[in-house]
């Protein structure tokens, strides 16, 4: 029995195939961490904080303006609201119902450039070099930054009519 083989009876076929590009991965997730704990006590864990808003604040703009919900402003200057730290905003000034959910969630995809460079780093063959470990701690900034917020959720939420769209071809497809 081949590790793959062994690797199936514990876990997922998509997990198994891609182990190599987990492992890779390991590190910068475990770096997000250490760096959320600490961004609070040292500057310099902060701006990795900042470098992860920026690519945050990056998607949203350039999502709004490919949906033509025109961005006019972008900051990652941290300011006070309330009791909490605003890191970054764009404020987008013509949002609907179908743009709402692309230009909201659009850090979701800001974790696909952490794994196309494991996909690089490891399709040759993987053995670690100590440019890995640099590549690590540019990586981790991704995996602090690529979950919406709470309000990018609530803006999302006004593209409920996908939701009907979506019913409605899922029906169609289980037709055929």
């Amino acid at each position: 029995m081949t590790l793959f083989d062994s690797c199936r009876v514990f876990a997922p076929e998509v997990i198994c195939r891609n182990g190599d590009i987990l492992l890779y991965l390991l590190p910068s997730a475990a770096l997000a961490i250490v760096i959320r704990a600490l961004a609070r006590s040292h500057p310099f864990f902060f701006l990795f904080t900042v470098l992860g808003t920026i690519s945050h604040e990056l998607a949203h703009f350039v999502a709004g303006l490919v949906t033509g919900a025109r961005p006019a402003s972008f900051t990652v200057i941290p300011r006070r609201v309330g009791q909490h730290w605003e890191l970054g905003s764009v404020m987008l000034t013509r949002v609907r119902w179908y743009n709402a959910a692309p230009a909201a969630l659009a850090p979701l995809l800001v974790i696909l450039l952490p794994v196309a460079v494991a996909s690089w780093r490891t399709a040759p063959g993987w053995a670690f070099q100590p440019l890995d470990l640099a590549i690590a701690f540019a990586l981790a900034p991704q995996f602090l930054s690529f979950w919406p917020s709470g309000g990018d959720w609530r803006l999302a939420a006004r593209s409920w009519p996908y939701l009907i769209i979506i019913a409605g071809l899922t029906y169609l497809a289980t037709l055929v």
